[in-house]
């Protein structure tokens, strides 16, 4: 959505600033006593090539031990043999970013001179696919919606690469700048395109996982998501850039009020532990409830939640909003609880 301020960061993060990371998570970790995932995204952190990232993982888990989740999400172009030994080597697991067939994933992910990506990706997750530790290392696939694209072709295409699990996405976007293919905020192209997912996911004898919708039906029999975005659990997210640099959850870059913090802070010179105990972060932490007077009076808000926080952004008056997919959630919400309603009548019962 027009940020480029990636333009201005290293590619590859330090090593120096790599331990520096490492640190302050252990620290992190120790002073909360809980776990955390720690997730390696970008760009691509694969370009730190197989000898960067073994020193990397290797002094992670050093500081954080098995206790943290630690994972890889990649566009899967860089994916050999010896990453993926790397990555058995230190439990670490790895999501493929695919939108789906060739003709949906080369519409907008392009490598830096605009050549299509996705014959390169297939190539990644063949090799991920074959590696001995596979059906630990793959964790599954991450997909952001094409809401024009046929939703019954892009599920028979992840059920016949035989992936674990796929993560579908809406596309970033907010009520003044609508994602790619909402016509408007009271249209639902996104919730008719999952309804139909739905369909055939809850028909399917032998489906990959869908995180979305296996939250939304945890919710509507009345557990927990564990996925940001829906239900009221809330998440401290942190981003490090490749300086070191600490912010916001990184999708809020996609509106005007960004992921900065207001102090400059840098891996190199504040601690993650005197973050996470801040006005300011306890302030950023807070914002994921939704405020919007509409939604604190929805019937849906416990499966909902509101949305992402960044998708509630409105020129005006910032985040205190609904999510620019109300109208989309209300029509999938509904449709997988006429489809669980069976099963919940036969527990009543």
């Amino acid at each position: 959505m027009g940020d480029e301020s990636w333009r201005a960061l290293p590619k590859r993060m330090s090593r120096d600033t790599r331990r520096r990371v490492a640190h302050e998570l252990g620290s992190l970790l120790r002073a909360q006593g809980r776990p955390f995932s720690i997730v390696l995204h970008g760009g691509e952190p694969l370009l730190l090539g197989g000898l960067q990232l073994d020193d990397f993982f290797s002094v992670l888990r050093a500081e954080v031990g098995t206790a943290c989740g630690l994972s890889v999400q990649t566009n899967g172009v860089l994916i050999e043999k010896a990453i993926l030994d790397v990555c058995a080597k230190h439990d670490v697991t790895l999501s493929v970013s695919l939108d789906g067939p060739a003709e949906i994933h080369d519409r907008f992910r392009v490598d830096l001179r605009r050549q299509p990506t996705h014959s390169k990706v297939i190539r990644g997750i063949n090799r991920l696919k074959a590696h001995p530790r596979a059906d630990r290392l793959f964790s599954g696939i991450l997909a952001v919606i094409d809401p024009t694209f046929d939703p019954e072709i892009v599920y028979a295409y992840f059920k016949e690469l035989g992936v674990p699990s796929v993560d579908f996405l809406y596309r970033d976007g907010n009520h003044s700048a609508l994602p790619a293919g909402k016509a408007s905020v009271e249209s639902s192209e996104y919730g008719m395109w999952m309804m139909k997912i739905a369909d055939m996911y809850i028909s399917d004898p032998e489906p990959f996982r869908c995180r979305i919708l296996d939250d939304l039906m945890r919710l509507l029999l009345g557990g927990a998501g564990s996925k940001e975005g829906v239900g009221l659990t809330d998440y401290g997210i942190l981003v490090i850039d490749t300086d070191g640099t600490i912010k916001k959850n990184d999708t809020l870059k996609s509106t005007p009020l960004g992921d900065a913090f207001g102090g400059d802070w840098n891996i190199s010179s504040v601690s993650l532990v005197s973050i996470a105990t801040s006005a300011e972060f306890d302030t950023y932490h807070r914002s994921q409830k939704p405020s919007s007077a509409i939604c604190q009076a929805c019937t849906l808000l416990n499966i909902c939640g509101g949305g992402m926080v960044t998708h509630r952004f409105k020129n005006g008056n910032g985040y205190d909003n609904p999510t620019v997919f109300c109208a989309d959630q209300k029509i999938l919400i509904a449709h997988v609880r006429d489809r669980l309603a069976p099963y919940i009548a036969s527990r009543a019962a």
